[in-house]
Order: C-alpha cells, then structure tokens, then sequence
C-alpha cells in the first residue's frame, strides 16, 4: 500500500465502526453529514436499508447504546477513482462474524459514506 493510502485508512478506520456501533454521543446531524444523500446499504441480512432507516437506526443506538463487545481486523482499501475508496474488513460480534464493505468518498477535508454492506461469514 502506498504511504497515502496508509493516512486515508487509517482516518477511515476511525469512522468506519461508527455506522453500526453509534454510541459515541454523536448528534444525528453528524450522522447526515457522513452519510451521502443517496446512501444506501444492504445489512448482513440481505435487507437493503435506505439512508434514512438507517439514520433512525443510528439515532436510537445513540440513546440506547449497545453493550456488546465487538472488534474489527483484515482491513484492506481500494482506490476506485479519484477520490473514491472501497474499504473492506472483518466485524467479529458476539453473536456472528460479517464481511464488511464501504464506499467512501472524500470530500474535501471530509469522508462521506456512499455504500455499506455486511456479508455473514458462514464458519463451521
């Protein structure tokens, strides 16, 4: 991975658990700001969820936080275009193990989220 790459994964690791943890504190206006317009993900389900499912979704882990503890691990990043980046990693939670992949776009100074999908890991 070149330097660069090392810099812009780092900061999208930062945000990245915020979409499906959200017990930070964070005001949902925040939340609206990482998530582009036309965001939309397909959860671990299989269920496509749309960006404001998702951002009531957000709001409520905000005033009831999860107290499950959940890790992350085998992060990767893709540059797709200038400006556009895939991230893909491991989520281990208590109850299952997801693949997970995000399509940021950085704007600016700032990353905004296009794309979130969970894949369940099928493991014996």
């Amino acid at each position: 991975m070149i330097p660069e790459h090392d810099d812009i994964l780092a900061r999208l690791r930062v945000l990245e658990p915020l979409i499906y943890a959200a017990n930070d504190g964070r005001e949902r206006a925040w939340f609206e700001a990482l998530l582009e317009p036309d965001f939309w993900e397909v959860g671990a389900s299989g269920q496509v969820y749309s960006r404001a499912f998702v951002l009531d979704t957000l709001a409520e882990r905000q005033r009831n936080p999860r107290q499950e503890a959940w890790s992350t691990g085998d992060y990767q990043l893709k540059a797709m275009a200038p400006g556009l980046y895939l991230v893909t990693y491991e989520l281990r939670q208590p109850t299952r193990v997801s693949r997970r992949a995000t399509v940021w776009r950085q704007a600016g100074p700032d990353w905004r989220m296009v794309y979130h999908q969970g894949t369940v890991v099928d493991r014996p």
